[in-house]
């Protein structure tokens, strides 16, 4: 048996026929910048979120950049986030000429430690950019208490917490803004590239829309300085058709995760669902001293698996100017993280060979 990490074919045959209409209705229209579809697809996730505004963007990694732009946020300024996490989450921040500071993260949900955050504080930090790691939300009540005392914004990276939630609310309720990412593997993902940022805050919604069509408030009058970064007519529309299984492929996502949980509990470390949380387990991600041999083991065995991520942000040769200090708990974790096989069209009999498989590694084939 071959079990693959993800797989989107599935996902394409189980809502193939409502996917080539939307796509179709889009081609037989002729309109693929900033249409109809953009417009209906901002109104229906700011209202999943239960945000008042949505701006539709290129990817996740810009959705962070203008939204800092959109924040007045730029060269000479710092945000503080977290080294854990995919390089875009610095990069989103390096594009604005702002200055990433990174704090270390708690070992338990592997998110950003908002007891390491008033250390890194100065007069120049401008905003606090946690990062919804795995499907789950960081601390956003301690954060956001944090960042009121120092009259800072809050920029939630939302780009792998597609419907999770924190205290019954999801990703840009807490925050001044929550940045998204559908990129084609995401919870909710487009068939390419594409972004959004959400917000409850009318001033950032209007001025993240200018920024992401060149400042033009109306075609040919440019009333700001901005970028290229829009969501196309095409994403829209097939976001709009997979935003209506959601909350359903989540729910498969949390059965599979809650029969890994049972299966693997005394062999490895298993993600743990902090308290109230709703974790929609975008990664199943597993703790383990012996990674590298169990990841190879797994891969003779067909089983696909991945790092997510074997080397943090703060150690990336490209970021080294940004690194000050080390970051102990990040800089231990990485090297026992293993993403296994998670996506809503796994079968029964699928995860149990993952599980049947980690078992015997641990309990037949270690000395």
């Amino acid at each position: 048996m071959e079990i693959k990490f993800g797989d989107l074919s599935r996902e394409y045959r189980e809502i193939k026929e409502e996917i080539d209409r939307a796509i179709k209705k889009v081609l037989e229209k002729g309109w693929f910048i900033l249409g109809e579809e953009v417009e209906r697809f901002e109104e229906e996730f700011a209202q999943y979120c239960g945000a008042g505004y949505a701006v539709g963007v290129a990817s996740g990694t810009e959705a962070i950049a203008v939204a800092l732009m959109a924040l007045g946020i730029g060269p000479g300024d710092e945000v503080i986030t977290v080294s854990h996490t995919a390089v875009p989450t610095a990069v989103g921040i390096w594009m604005t000429g702002a200055t990433p500071v990174f704090v270390d993260i708690e070992e338990e949900g592997m998110l950003m430690d908002p007891e390491k955050i008033e250390e890194k504080i100065t007069e120049k930090t401008k905003a606090i950019l946690p990062v919804h790691l795995y499907g789950q939300m960081a601390d956003m009540e301690r954060i956001c208490e944090i960042a009121k005392k120092h009259n800072l914004y809050v920029v939630e990276d939302a780009a792998q917490a597609h419907g999770a939630e924190y205290k019954g609310k999801k990703a840009g309720v807490y925050g001044d803004v929550a940045c998204y990412s559908f990129y084609p593997s995401k919870n909710l993902g487009a068939y390419g590239d594409g972004g959004a940022i959400v917000t409850n805050n009318e001033e950032i919604y209007k001025k993240a829309k200018l920024i992401r069509n060149y400042g033009q408030e109306t075609r040919y009058h440019h009333k700001i300085m901005g970028i290229n970064s829009r969501l196309d007519e095409i994403q829209a529309a097939i976001l709009r058709v997979k935003l209506k299984y959601l909350d359903e492929w989540n729910e498969k996502r949390r059965k599979i995760a809650g029969i890994y949980d049972e299966g693997l509990k005394d062999v490895v470390k298993t993600p743990l669902e902090l308290p109230g949380r709703k974790h929609v387990y975008h990664l199943y991600v597993i703790r383990t001293g012996k990674r590298d041999e169990l990841m190879e083991y797994l891969k003779k065995k067909g089983i696909s698996t991945l790092i997510h991520y074997p080397v943090p942000v703060h150690l990336q040769e490209s970021f080294r100017e940004f690194t000050s200090s080390r970051l102990e708990k990040t800089e231990k974790i990485v090297g026992e993280i293993l993403s296994l096989p998670m996506h809503p069209f796994l079968k029964e009999e699928e995860i149990e060979f993952v599980i049947m498989h980690m078992k015997d590694f641990f309990l037949n084939k270690q000395p």
